[in-house]
């Protein structure tokens, strides 16, 4: 996937004029797309100046705060019981069950055999969506906003990767790069050069067959199977979120540049926490992390929640919270894909009130995307 490294405007992309907003289910989760599947502190910026830095790609890592003179401070929280109501109704308290990757998540999202439950009619909803977005009078030659390929050139990046996705899910070895972000990178950059394709149609029946054929591919996978993918080995199943992650962040690129409805929702991104929490470790930035010692709980509104660990220079993920986190973020599923995805920073969400943290070391918190780093 391609590097980018961007600000995303307050709110979504805009759907053409006349269009009608879809329900999104909360009033801040990031604006309007298409439907999936038929006592503690908190904190708040100050003051000073950020740069961007490089967004996570297909792991967990944003596009964010690295401040260069940034000042965090505690604000002093809702009193009491209206705190805890908050924290509560926008973390889904009570209505959680564990899915077959371990991962908290809400009632419904069971896993029933191979793949979790709606990931396969995910994948296939999600690339039918980005073929109709190349479908209807898509201008291939418009520039992607942060990133050096055009419509074309990404529309081509999901047709190889899904290509590249079946082949591994039906047991062909495929080599591309050697796990690292910029040999990812420089692997999508040859592919492309070698690609010719750049049609609207041709690209757009593509990213839909090859998304099937990963399905189907998958289902056939026993559950404890182990496939080798350009990030390491996975299950089937995480193969498959891995492919959704990665549909989703070039959709919504594509949503952005012809001015359309991104498909993101929160749903979906439930779906891409198997892969992301697999992903975090091997995309983790040893420079920042080498002097750290943290626990952080991530918690997402109405949904999952997992738990990362820095010590020593390592990383740990897993589906579990620590017991008593330096520090918990809570944020609204929506903006948590696109901060992982490298496709929005946190300033605008926090100024929206789209992430909360707290804990015994909240000023943590704007730390934590530079732990990740990817193409």
């Amino acid at each position: 996937m391609d590097k980018q490294v961007h600000e995303h405007p307050a709110g979504a992309p805009q759907a053409p004029a006349g269009a009608q907003p879809r329900d999104t289910g909360h009033p801040a989760d990031g604006g309007r797309r298409a439907p999936a599947g038929q006592g503690r502190n908190r904190i708040s910026p100050r003051a000073g100046t950020a740069r961007a830095v490089p967004g996570a790609v297909c792991g967990l890592a944003a596009q964010g705060l690295v401040a260069g003179r940034v000042a965090w401070s505690s604000v002093l929280r809702p009193a009491g019981h209206a705190f805890a109501a908050m924290v509560a109704h926008a973390s889904g308290a009570g209505r959680t069950v564990k899915d077959g990757s371990g991962v908290e998540s809400v009632a419904g999202q069971d896993v029933r055999g191979t793949l979790p439950e709606g990931l396969g009619a995910a994948v296939r909803d999600t690339a039918g969506e980005i073929a109709a977005l190349l479908r209807q009078g898509a201008g291939m030659e418009l520039g992607i906003p942060g990133s050096q390929w055009t419509v074309g050139q990404a529309a081509a990046h999901l047709a190889q990767a899904g290509e590249l996705m079946a082949d591994i899910a039906a047991g062909r070895a495929r080599s591309w790069g050697d796990g690292t972000p910029q040999s990812l990178a420089a692997a999508n950059e040859r592919a492309l050069a070698a690609f010719g394709e750049r049609g609207a149609e041709p690209l757009a029946a593509m990213i839909v067959a090859q998304a099937d054929a990963c399905v189907k591919a998958l289902e056939e996978r026993a559950a404890d199977e182990t496939l080798v993918s350009p990030l390491g080995p996975m299950g089937p199943g995480v193969l498959g979120s891995y492919l959704l992650t990665h549909m989703l962040g070039h959709g919504y690129d594509l949503a952005r540049a012809l001015g359309r409805a991104h498909m993101i929702d929160r749903a979906r991104v439930e779906l891409t926490l198997p892969f992301l929490i697999t992903a975090m470790p091997r995309v983790s930035e040893p420079a920042r992390t080498a002097r750290l010692s943290a626990s952080y709980t991530i918690r997402l509104w109405d949904g999952g929640r997992f738990g990362v660990r820095v010590a020593g220079g390592a990383v740990a993920v897993g589906p579990r919270p620590p017991e008593r986190p330096d520090c918990t973020i809570l944020i609204e599923p929506v903006t948590f894909l696109l901060m992982a995805l490298g496709r929005r920073g946190q300033w605008s969400a926090l100024a929206q009130g789209r992430i909360l943290a707290w804990g015994r070391r909240p000023w943590l918190a704007p730390r934590f995307p530079a732990l990740f780093t990817a193409p």
